[in-house]
């Protein structure tokens, strides 16, 4: 094992403290660590292997670890870390050896601590070599042995089991357990899908297009941000799902738009180029540097037609007269179910006292920007989160208490041919199983003329 192996796996472990320490969002942890330590393409690929499987398989890892680790309240919080990211490589990975895996566990232990603690983690490790792990097979509840194979959270694995049923529970949790791909949107402004395409397999990229968004290119190998076309505005990093947001709201040429909760502006963008660069969309958020972000993309981009303002959408009403947005797009703050793939960590952190605070701020959200639409305009209301409080009851309830709104049954022919026989109504959800890509709600509603 090199040297610079091993500072990788220490990197990863100090990486994990920091997460669970600040609850910091692993994702953009992980990218300013890869800038601040120059890695090379391999250790970063070895470093995002470890961080985000050790945050995937971390239950399972727990309960692994469990018999063998007495007293563990006592050992301080990095020798945790260290476990599990050496036994997920010893259970995981089949290209890393165990004694290589545990030799590097070792000289971590005694740079980092003493050679008391690098005893109890070789004798740890060695244990369990010697013995194997224990089974799940013996948790007789089906509920708790999906959640901890999986390592999703039991109220999770049962809120979904009663919502959608154990075989599609099931699925969602496994998914969340592989990396997402990375896709994007092309930019049909400037460029076509197929001109963009050759542009990135010149670069040595592997591409295929999207089956589900005639618009958008999927990356098998490579990070496209990193690519000239990139900086030249020739596409958007965007997932597919999202995606969806823009052709569901159906905004055309020369419309007033309002994308009421748009950083980092991947839906804004969107909708602009679906306007042909005319008209105009207004894109809020709450907080100046996100909407920086907008401001940027929107400039890459070469679109005009995006006016960003930093406002709570709330008090949109003080700005804007009743009746004055021919479409609205309100993509609301949400829990992020769907997008445990991208961000693994947020699973251990979240609650259902998250979801119900998020289902009020929800309503109150659409309550506030609904007198904003003019008559026989398109409401669309579209969340990142796989939960029924914050989806369909959310919407059943706003129709309930707001009738002057109805379904837009007409939302399945604005959407594109692959999505439409998913599509009985006015509203779909999207699972991250479906087309793997990241689990998303959309809801269309029409305000009566």
């Amino acid at each position: 094992m090199t040297s610079t192996k091993k500072n990788v796996r220490a990197i990863a472990m100090d990486l994990l403290v920091t997460i669970e320490k600040n609850q910091s969002y692993s994702n953009l942890l992980l990218n300013s660590t890869i800038e601040k330590n120059e890695l090379s393409p391999v250790d970063v690929g070895l470093l995002t292997e470890l961080t985000y499987g050790t945050l995937q398989r971390r239950m399972a890892l727990d309960f692994f670890l469990k018999p063998f680790v007495k007293d563990n309240k006592k050992l301080a919080n990095w020798i945790h870390h260290l476990l599990r990211l050496t036994l997920y490589q010893m259970v995981y990975l089949d290209r890393i050896p165990d004694r290589a895996a545990i030799y590097e566990a070792v000289e971590i232990a005694k740079e980092r601590g003493h050679k008391g603690i690098a005893s109890l983690v070789n004798g740890v490790l060695r244990s369990i070599q010697r013995e194997g792990l224990p089974s799940l097979k013996e948790v007789s509840d089906p509920n708790e042995r999906l959640a901890l194979e999986t390592s999703h959270p039991e109220w999770l694995v049962t809120r979904w089991v009663n919502q959608f049923g154990y075989d599609k529970t099931k699925e969602m949790c496994e998914i969340n357990l592989t990396a997402p791909m990375q896709t994007a949107r092309v930019n049909l402004t400037k460029i076509s899908r197929d001109e963009c395409i050759a542009l990135l397999e010149e670069d040595g990229f592997q591409i295929e297009k999207s089956p589900v968004i005639p618009e958008a290119i999927r990356s098998l190998k490579g990070n496209l941000a990193s690519t000239i076309a990139f900086n030249y505005g020739m596409f958007t990093i965007q997932d597919e799902s999202s995606m969806l947001a823009a052709y569901a709201l159906g905004a055309k040429q020369d419309e007033f738009v309002l994308d009421a909760c748009a950083a980092p502006g991947g839906k804004s963008t969107h909708i602009a180029e679906k306007m042909n660069n005319t008209g105009e969309v207004i894109s809020v958020d709450l907080h100046q540097h996100k909407v920086r972000l907008i401001n940027d993309n929107a400039k890459r981009l070469g679109l005009g037609n995006i006016k960003t303002s930093v406002s709570d959408s709330r008090h949109l009403q003080e700005k804007f007269k009743v009746e004055s947005f021919d479409r609205i797009l309100l993509d609301a703050p949400c829990s992020g179910l769907g997008v445990m793939r991208r961000k693994p960590d947020m699973k251990y952190t979240k609650t259902e006292n998250d979801i119900e605070r998020l289902s009020r701020v929800q309503q109150d959200l659409l309550t506030s920007v609904t007198p904003l639409l003019k008559k026989g305009g398109i409401l669309v209301y579209s969340t990142c989160t796989v939960d029924k409080q914050e989806n369909q009851n959310t919407v059943e309830t706003f129709l309930q208490n707001n009738p002057e709104f109805e379904a837009d049954l007409s939302f399945k022919d604005r959407m594109p041919e692959a999505i439409q026989p998913f599509i009985t109504g006015f509203d779909l959800q999207i699972f991250p199983q479906d087309f793997g890509s990241d689990g998303f709600y959309i809801a269309t509603l029409r305000k009566r003329v």
